[in-house]
């Protein structure tokens, strides 16, 4: 009866902790999706990742030309405490929101066909851990 016990506590516990990641995860994600508003509209792509501490999420695209893209990325209840950089597939840095006091969102217009890589890492790398979520919306 011990062993039996023990089981359904161990069940138990996971789907607790399931429960609350995917809290976390829908309250990130209500967090980006206040800023994908009309005329943008999402790509239809979920990027999301768990991060602990000085870890740093990747994430390749390809955005099409002649577009209006906007890139959003969030994690937990507070803004500006995530980076994210934009790269090209040579490594060369476009766009990074550290230069803009750590910016929620940025817009841009894409003139060719491109591979990007979208880098995201929290800004005090010691005290954090948790989901990010980069969401991208194009101007329709």
């Amino acid at each position: 009866m011990n062993k039996i016990l023990r089981n359904i506590v161990i069940i138990g516990l996971f789907f607790s902790f399931q429960m609350h990641a995917f809290s976390q995860v829908d309250k990130t994600m209500l967090q980006c999706e206040k800023y994908l508003v009309p005329p943008f509209v999402s790509d239809g792509q979920e990027y999301k990742a768990l991060l602990n501490g000085d870890e740093v999420a990747e994430f390749n695209v390809t955005l099409y030309s002649g577009s209006t893209y906007r890139i959003i990325a969030c994690s937990g209840d507070e803004e500006g405490q995530l980076i994210f950089s934009i790269y090209d597939v040579e490594k060369n840095l476009l766009y990074t929101n550290r230069d803009y006091q750590n910016s929620t969102y940025w817009d841009f217009d894409i003139k060719n066909t491109v591979n990007l890589t979208i880098e995201a890492e929290f800004v005090k790398k010691e005290e954090h851990s948790g989901f990010v979520f980069i969401q991208i919306g194009f101007k329709q």
